[in-house]
């Protein structure tokens, strides 16, 4: 048995998909990026999280006086954007000297006449304590779902480390220390080097009527989209996006928010090894319920917990603590089943994979699909799994055993109802 599609058509659907950065640039050239031009409309704007990531730990390095410019694409159209900025592991307050956002033309460089300065209660700095997050002030920018902002941070004062999500797998751009404020310019020419991980910026939400909510992508790294292309866009949940965005509802239209991170575990209770990163119950309010217009998220996780030793149960009890939390504030809540993983003999900080484990996954699996209280399933399992051995990925969607390639994530993100937004 085949995959879904033929070769041609995924990648007919691929690159048609790829080159809406074009379009999305052609027609803001052209004064043509008015939200609300050709779109019905839902009853007002509401401000929606069109885009976020989960941050990790610290960046590698100390910066001071220079200017990040981060890429962001966001999810839907709107009238105007604010910023969420997050110094959530950081040791040392994080100044924001200056800040601004532009649309992205290539590059580091903008959009020429694009680019506005972001402001914090009125003031053009802001000082954020270790541990704490601000969100900007509404700044009027219109944006395109789909489109690619540039958000610059001037990080002025002493010496600090960035909190970041480090699997970002899109292009963003630094100045060297001591290069100063950046932030107005619009070029390229002063950003030298390039980063893959995603500094201190937590969200950007939308002023949108384009929309009716947003989807929140709660997982791990396959999530995240290991295995998937820098700066390709094409997890499932990027696929996902690029069909929520073509439905003709405005009330069924979903931004898609991307709330994965590598290794990521249901619960860290009695794991071994211990999980790198915040367990899913306990980044559940930062991660997902802190977002604005969310109605919609898929649970995507366990096989990480699995691989540290869990049960069956620990990992349903998991599972059920999110569902009942998501509950308490009338979400739906749609759970995707565990897709195969490689058999792996044990190393060191690795208990590898094991027939057993494979036998509490389809245990896990088996409540998902018939006993858990989802509003939806979503059979991730069922769609890679090769069909003569269901124990493992099929082998043109298997990067590495764990992940799918980005054809496995195209199908998983094509493989999702998009009726699971109706009541």
């Amino acid at each position: 048995m085949g995959p879904t599609v033929s070769r041609a058509c995924w990648w007919r659907r691929s690159m048609v998909c790829r080159s809406t950065g074009l379009a999305v640039l052609v027609a803001t050239v052209l004064g043509l990026a008015n939200a609300s031009v050709g779109l019905s409309q839902v009853e007002s704007p509401r401000w929606v999280t069109a885009w976020a990531t989960s941050q990790q730990g610290l960046g590698q390095s100390d910066v001071t006086n220079m200017t990040v410019r981060l890429i962001a694409r966001v999810t839907a159209s709107g009238e105007s954007i604010r910023i969420r900025l997050d110094n959530g592991y950081g040791t040392e307050p994080l100044r924001v000297g200056a800040a601004s956002v532009g649309h992205r033309m290539r590059g580091a460089g903008l959009i020429p006449g694009t680019n506005r300065p972001v402001r914090f209660n009125g003031q053009r700095s802001v000082t954020i304590a270790p541990g704490s997050s601000v969100q900007s002030d509404p700044v009027p920018l219109s944006v395109l779902a789909r489109q690619d902002l540039a958000v610059s941070l001037y990080v002025s004062g002493a010496e600090v480390r960035p909190s970041v999500h480090r699997g970002a797998l899109v292009t963003s751009y630094a100045s060297a220390n001591n290069a100063g404020d950046l932030t107005g310019d619009e070029g390229r020419s002063g950003f030298g080097e390039t980063i893959t991980a995603m500094w201190w910026l937590k969200s950007i939400d939308v002023l949108t009527s384009s929309v009716g909510g947003a989807v929140v992508a709660f997982g791990d790294s396959i999530t995240d989209g290991s295995c998937s292309t820098l700066d390709g866009y094409d997890r499932w949940e990027d696929w996902l996006a690029v069909r929520f965005d073509a439905v003709d509802d405005v009330a069924e239209r979903r931004a898609v928010v991307n709330e994965g991170i590598g290794g990521n575990t249901v619960t860290r209770e009695d794991l071994r090894p211990l999980p790198t990163s915040m367990a899913g119950v306990d980044r559940l309010e930062r991660d997902v319920l802190s977002h604005h217009g969310v109605t919609d998220v898929i649970l995507f996780m366990g096989t990480n917990d699995i691989r540290r030793e869990a049960s069956a149960r620990q990992v349903i009890a998991g599972m059920e603590a999110i569902i009942d939390r998501l509950r308490t504030r009338e979400l739906r809540i749609h759970g995707a089943t565990i897709i195969p993983r490689h058999n792996r003999a044990p190393s060191e900080n690795n208990s590898g994979w094991t027939p057993e484990k494979t036998r509490v996954r389809n245990e896990v699996n088996d409540w998902i699909r018939n006993n858990a209280p989802f509003d939806r399933v979503l059979d991730f399992d069922a769609v890679v799994r090769d069909p003569s051995d269901p124990d493992l990925i099929f082998p043109a969607y298997n990067c590495d055993d764990i992940h799918p390639t980005p054809r496995g994530y195209y199908e998983m993100g094509w493989s999702v109802p998009l009726g699971i937004v109706r009541r």
